[in-house]
């Protein structure tokens, strides 16, 4: 996602970017070159640890209160780390911690969804006549696989065409006027990222776009194959060579009154080369439902009715289902890769699931729920703002704070290992795959990250070198932020080379001079 940011003095600038730059190369070379000093056999005070990140903060972003951190030992000896921690601060992705959480405490590790498809007619030979309806549950991630195994069992009955519509009934969720708008600043409104929640969410409301080139010219296809979208291919195969980034292709969406879409692609790509892309361009309930049709259709049923929206009759009966994976599987996705959409469709459950007679927003009952949730563990949610539940927003606010305490009580509760499974190991994989490489730090820790126009994130559990466990939240938030990340990176390493912790100095029992270092 491209981001535009202000001009700055040129001198600032430079020197924002030597230090980065250097912060960067120490992280690449060698754990040694970044390791504050270890006069403390890897051990430093307090104030030394906090004073030193605080400094070199300062000094990377060009801000005195950019940073704010909060660090807390949970099975070891250390010291709590404070910086700017009650400063509200725009979370990012991190965010979609307190969703994950809530829903593993809230609805439960076994929740899973199920997606219904009834009718209201009856079967006579290869014939139903009657509509078929789909009654959606909320489900974050409906599959193209899930669908296509539920769908062909239709087939397998028997039935080859539909004498009526097809329904999909949205009811599951009250969404009341839409939800707040995100104003991204990039060039690709359609992108993955940019997916609302939905009723009627399939497939995550995505198209996989592709185009190889051969001795034959170049073949465009998408996954699904909707007949509402229709790919104009302009790409020309040229000779072999290095394969061109996905950057090199230009994918502009033309859409026609008659709601049909056509995408067209222009480029040049070397035979033996692909390139892909991601687009969303259909309202959920058109996109779905023309999935399900071709779908149907690819398995040899016809629906010889329209498409329709509504509630379905309660004397309707079941046909097919299919039910989701657990809660735990949704929540590995959502923290993992960072599912902007599914986070959000987490929290439209959890409003849905305890919604009150008088509420008619899922979203702003779920916010309700998990407010009234943090403050029975004892959480000060004073300032705090969810929002979507997935910190795509400009108005989420949280505090570090905040923050580490809900750790605290993540690392005691009985779903723990469920969270802590769903975050991205450092160095290893998700979003911290390319991370803290080559400094000794693989597998050390489950960091969730963020990333937003002058935001930067982090949040999770990482272990020393001692092997205590800290839970650790730092955020950065400046104009520009390009460089917090490693700012933040800074943090984790210091933390896990040299963490704060207290030491006092006694006399041997024996008698002798030599002195021993107690570890507080």
């Amino acid at each position: 996602m491209q981001r535009a940011h202000k001009e700055r003095d040129k001198s600032s600038f430079f020197k924002r970017s030597v230090i980065a730059a250097g912060s960067a190369l120490a992280l690449a070379v060698s754990p040694a070159l970044l390791a504050l000093d270890k006069d403390g056999g890897g051990f430093s005070s307090a104030g030394v640890w906090s004073n030193q990140v605080r400094d070199y903060a300062a000094k990377s972003l060009d801000a005195e209160n950019a940073l704010s951190v909060a660090a807390i030992p949970l099975n070891g000896p250390g010291i709590e780390q404070y910086i700017n921690a009650d400063e509200l601060m725009s979370p990012g992705s991190i965010m979609k911690l307190v969703t994950t959480y809530a829903a593993l405490e809230i609805l439960g590790p076994s929740h899973h969804w199920d997606t219904d498809f009834l009718t209201d007619g009856d079967m006579i030979g290869e014939t139903l006549n009657g509509n078929l309806y789909v009654r959606f549950g909320g489900d974050p991630k409906l599959t193209i696989e899930r669908l296509w195994s539920t769908l062909r069992e239709l087939r397998s009955m028997g039935i080859t065409t539909v004498r009526g519509d097809l329904i999909l009934d949205g009811s599951y969720f009250k969404i009341d006027g839409g939800f707040p708008q995100f104003e991204d600043n990039g060039d690709n409104p359609h992108a993955p990222f940019l997916v609302e929640p939905s009723p009627y969410l399939t497939n995550l409301n995505l198209l996989h776009f592709q185009v190889r080139a051969d001795e034959r010219g170049t073949q465009a296809w998408s996954v699904p194959e909707l007949t509402d979208v229709v790919i104009d291919n302009r790409v020309t195969a040229i000779a072999e060579g290095a394969c061109p980034s996905r950057r090199s292709f230009e994918w502009e969406p033309i859409f026609h009154d008659d709601n049909k879409v056509t995408v067209r692609v222009t480029g040049s790509l070397p035979q033996g080369c692909r390139t892909t892309r991601y687009l969303s361009l259909m309202p959920h309930d058109q996109y779905s439902a023309a999935l399900i049709r071709s779908m149907l259709a690819e398995t040899g049923v016809a629906v010889m009715g329209a498409n329709g929206t509504g509630e379905t009759p309660e004397d309707a009966r079941l046909v097919m289902k299919t039910t989701s994976p657990d809660l735990v599987a949704m929540v590995r996705d959502i923290n993992k890769w960072s599912s902007n959409v599914m986070a959000r469709q987490m929290l439209l459950n959890i409003g849905a699931e305890n919604r009150l007679d008088d509420e008619d927003d899922d979203r702003v009952a779920g916010i309700r729920v998990i407010y009234d949730w943090l403050e029975k563990k004892g959480i000060n949610t004073t300032g705090m703002v969810i929002d979507n539940g997935a910190g795509l927003t400009r108005h989420g606010r949280i505090t570090a704070r905040q923050g580490a305490q809900l750790l605290q009580h993540a690392w005691n509760s009985p779903f723990s290992a469920d969270l802590m499974a769903s975050m991205p190991i450092i160095a290893m994989d998700g979003t911290m795959a390319r991370r803290l490489r080559n400094t000794g730090m693989d597998g050390s820790g489950r960091i969730k990250t963020g990333y937003l126009e002058d935001v930067r994130s982090i949040a999770g559990f990482t272990r020393d070198e001692h092997n205590t466990t800290w839970a650790v939240v730092g955020m950065v938030n400046n104009d520009p932020a390009w460089n917090g990340q490693a700012v933040l990176d800074r943090v984790l390493y210091s933390l896990h080379y040299q963490p704060p912790t207290g030491t006092a100095f006694s006399r041997a029992e024996s008698g002798t001079s030599k002195p021993e270092t107690s570890i507080q």
